[in-house]
């Protein structure tokens, strides 16, 4: 957590806990929908999942499971997102494509996109396939 919050007390202990209850629900959620992403990628390429699913392979699996053109993309919406959302909205800043932001800028939204992106890519992208693996080697005891 420390790469997207800032070191301090506000003293806020009440409030901090039901928004840390919300974003572990919300991570909880957004990671199990991984299992549905699985049985698709399960679903069109069963043979392959099912020998590696026999083998125990579950190194074999997250290889077949990993799509790195489609995570690049996810952290990089994600990245846009933060961004977008995480600044102040006025009438001189409401511009849906418009160029990078300066480092100035990036010091002003309330999160740094750069930070986002690598919460993605380093716990949440992770995260997410290792329940994918999980849900196939139990999906081959059906």
């Amino acid at each position: 957590l420390p790469i997207i919050t800032k070191e301090g007390d506000d003293g806020q202990y009440g409030s901090t806990a039901v928004c840390d209850i919300q974003a572990l629900q919300a991570l909880s959620k957004r990671i199990h929908y991984g299992c549905f992403v699985a049985e698709s990628k399960f679903q069109s390429r069963p043979d392959d999942y099912r020998r590696l699913q026999q083998a125990g392979d579950k190194n074999g699996i997250m290889e077949l499971l990993t799509n790195r053109e489609v995570e690049d993309r996810v952290i990089k919406r994600v990245m846009a997102k933060a961004a977008t959302y995480g600044q102040e909205i006025t009438d001189e800043t409401a511009v849906l494509h418009g160029p990078a932001l300066s480092a100035e800028a990036v010091q002003k939204l309330k999160v740094n996109p750069e930070s986002m992106g690598k919460l993605y890519r380093d716990i949440i992208i992770p995260l997410t396939k290792d329940v994918e693996v999980e849900y196939l080697m139990q999906r081959a005891l059906l």
